[in-house]
């Protein structure tokens, strides 16, 4: 399934994308998509109860604003330098663990909500990422059986500022989560509907032009590695989301560096995820 959420900031439905593309509300079946849901089993309750309902949801509107698929998580965990290119353009060596940060729940928006350049920036910098949805509670578990607590796949533009994330003291979290620096969607894909998700194609364009273009078979570690490896540190709840880390081509590695400017239109896809499309805006 191709899990939405639709409706106005804060007031999101949950909803279905279904294989020729409309979409339906299925606020009848009483559970948005949040941690309760993934850890009752949602998903599957969910199929079941769509058998005899699905002709009696509303069809949704094509111009109806998407909000995240997953209402706010407990946890927004990101995996630096996790692609061997991106590591060499970023002057890093290629990490022999996972690089670990965190982005603030509230940077959560809509796939195609607009993108806001904080206040005083001046670095404002895309990246294109696979995010993973924990459907499980997973604490300690091995590398074997970490893709049984996986629930699907997300489309996610990690966003960062990089003078605030690099070159003021601290660490990474203050690049990384300023209001609007993480769009999630379009939808979620379950697991089921993405057949081998370390082989999928992901770009980003800005302004048409392609500035990122990588497979994620380039990923220093892989999903199940990064879910058990985490697991190790933090339990992972149901909801929460792992983005997986960018490829080559971010605007930091252009010579010269690029940052984004209001005006400019960031575009985005993952092969079997969708796309999403944010515009720039200045912080007001």
């Amino acid at each position: 399934m191709k899990l939405i959420r639709f409706g106005s900031p804060g007031e999101e439905k949950p909803g279905i994308e279904q294989e020729d593309g409309t979409r339906i509300s299925v606020t009848a079946y009483g559970s948005d998509y949040d941690e309760d849901f993934f850890a009752n089993d949602g998903i599957k309750k969910l199929e079941k109860w769509l058998e005899n309902h699905k002709e009696s949801c509303e069809i949704l509107s094509k111009e109806i604003r998407l909000g995240p698929p997953v209402k706010r998580p407990s946890k927004l965990i990101c995996i630096g330098l996790n692609y061997a290119k991106h590591a060499e353009e970023s002057g890093a060596e290629v990490p022999k663990e996972p690089v670990i940060f965190f982005k603030a729940t509230s940077a959560i928006v809509g796939p195609n909500d607009n993108l806001v350049i904080p206040k005083d920036s001046q670095k404002t910098d895309w990246e294109v990422e696979l995010g993973i949805v924990i459907g499980k509670k997973a604490s300690y578990i091995s590398k074997e059986e970490a893709m049984d607590y996986v629930a699907g796949y997300v489309l996610h533009n990690d966003y960062s500022e990089r003078e605030f994330q690099l070159e003021r003291s601290g660490q990474w979290v203050k690049g990384k989560s300023c209001d609007t620096f993480a769009p999630l969607g379009p939808f979620l894909a379950t697991k089921d509907e993405i057949s081998d998700p370390e082989n999928l194609e992901l770009w980003l364009k800005l302004n048409g032009e392609i500035k990122q273009q990588s497979n994620t078979n380039d990923m220093v570690f892989g999903i199940a590695e990064v879910v058990s490896y985490l697991s190790k540190f933090m339990s992972l709840l149901p909801g929460d989301i792992i983005s997986t880390g960018t490829p080559f081509g971010v605007g930091m590695g252009l010579k010269p560096q690029r940052y984004l400017k209001p005006g400019d239109v960031v575009e985005l896809g993952i092969e079997g995820l969708g796309s999403s499309k944010q515009k720039v805006i200045s912080w007001s």
